[in-house]
């Protein structure tokens, strides 16, 4: 399964350059994924804007193996997340399991 996120990862890399890191998390995060688990990511877009509903329309996740919660957030709206304090970003930062991340070398936005 994580090999298939990552061959997406890749693709909606090459079709939104603006794309710098994507992570499993939750139950795929964590590795206890079982029959039923859905897939929980992460997406990182210096390009994302607008409320969260809108954000998630550009990404292809009807693509993925299973079904699918996102989050889309911005560099800085996923640091200030992780800064929070909340239980959602000690899970967060427990669990993410960066399956891709553009590389320095790569041409950015």
């Amino acid at each position: 399964m994580i090999a298939q996120v990552q061959a997406w990862a890749v693709d909606q890399a090459a079709r939104v350059p603006s794309l710098q890191k994507v992570a499993l998390f939750g139950s795929y995060g964590r590795g206890s994924a079982g029959v039923g688990s859905d897939l929980d990511l992460v997406l990182v877009d210096a390009a994302a804007s607008g409320p969260q509903q809108a954000r998630l329309l550009c990404w292809q996740l009807e693509l993925l193996p299973l079904s699918c919660d996102a989050l889309v957030l911005t560099p800085a709206e996923h640091k200030a997340l992780l800064g929070a304090g909340s239980r959602f970003a000690t899970e967060l930062h427990r669990d993410a399991r960066w399956v891709w991340c553009r590389q320095l070398s790569d041409p950015q936005p």
